[in-house]
């Protein structure tokens, strides 16, 4: 699908293309802002991991929103999960839905894993996706049934934990980076983050194993091709 850049580097000393270039690095590996500073010093572009940390929090969103309008409509069966994360040392939940491609349509950190907080992750994808999906997919957490009956209540709902293996693996590469970055210092910046990682990183993360070698070479050559449409950029530069 066509895309429009819209992103404005202006006021910014660097190039766009190593802006874009240090958010892609942060966001599609378990970096640190350091390691991130550190790559690109190797590459001979002198910046600071301060700086770097400026441009994923103002750039971010932005290329994530991106992303997410030249995305195909999602497919119409929601699979739900939840899992805790450790923000600041205090379990939180984090609330997941995808479709059956593994799309991730929306996240939401919250303090509780109860009926109140399954009601407002509901009302929240709702709202983005602008329409209910055909069948909804959950696991056997009993917080759902009330949230579906009161907002969905239409919808077929499948309370399985066998059936949502696709919204449990999405799961994965979240788990990874929480790992790296020793777990998040706040919900706010939990949520933030992750918003922009989901869009970011399943962008880049192509169903592999149903590929051959040179479909996944030209479907990431693609990939990239979106991405320095929505950056307004073209190759990386190897010097400053």
């Amino acid at each position: 699908m066509e895309t429009e850049a819209s992103v404005s580097y202006k006021g910014f000393r660097f190039p766009a293309e190593i802006i874009s270039h240090a958010v892609w690095l942060y966001h599609r590996f378990p970096l640190s802002f350091r390691e991130v500073e550190e790559l690109l010093l190797a590459r001979g572009i002198t910046v600071s991991h301060e700086a770097i940390r400026r441009w994923c929090d103002r750039f971010g969103p932005e290329y994530a929103a991106a992303l997410r309008r030249c995305r195909p409509q999602a497919g119409d069966k929601w699979h739900l999960d939840e899992v805790f994360i450790k923000v600041n040392g205090v379990r939180q939940y984090l609330w997941r839905a995808v479709d059956q491609d593994g799309n991730v349509l929306d996240i939401l950190v919250q303090s509780k894993q109860d009926a109140k907080a399954a009601r407002r992750f509901l009302a929240k994808l709702m709202k983005k996706q602008r329409r209910v999906p055909r069948v909804l997919v959950t696991d056997k957490c009993r917080s759902y049934g009330p949230a579906h009956r009161e907002l969905m209540g239409s919808v077929e709902h499948r309370s399985h934990k066998g059936l949502n293996n696709r919204a449990e693996n999405s799961h994965q590469p979240t788990r990874q980076r929480e790992r790296a970055m020793k777990g998040f210092r706040s919900p706010r910046g939990a949520q933030k983050y992750l918003s922009v990682f989901s869009q970011v990183s399943p962008h880049f993360r192509p169903r592999r194993h149903l590929l051959t070698a040179t479909g996944y070479r030209t479907e990431m050559h693609h990939r990239f091709e979106t991405w320095n449409e929505i950056t307004g950029t073209t190759a990386m530069p190897t010097t400053a």
